[in-house]
């Protein structure tokens, strides 16, 4: 039973790669949230995509100690500029096509 405070919603697996400093980031948020990662990036982007921000001041803090405790150095400016340790633009898939 559902009620309209509760969208009901269908979840698929999704295998997405992500810069493993960032995940013990994410991750460390959701454990503090105590809510699955999976609810924290559903979150993050549902806030993002209204031009808000999911975070209070103490999340941010939080996130600031994380960072610092993981070495995670990277800012939204380097978002579209990542390259994988070999060298491989994050766009190429396996094939060496753009995604």
């Amino acid at each position: 039973m559902t009620d309209s405070t509760h969208p009901v919603v269908e979840r698929v697996q999704t295998g997405i790669r992500i810069e493993k400093r960032l995940l013990k980031v994410l991750k460390g948020m959701a454990e503090y949230a105590d809510i699955s990662l999976g609810d924290l990036v559903e979150g993050i982007v549902l806030h993002s995509f209204e031009g808000k921000s999911p975070f209070d001041a103490e999340a941010i803090r939080g996130i600031e100690m994380l960072k610092q405790i993981y070495g995670l150095t990277l800012t939204a400016a380097d978002s579209h500029k990542l390259a994988e340790r070999d060298g491989t633009p994050k766009d190429e898939n396996e094939d060496g096509e753009q995604d």
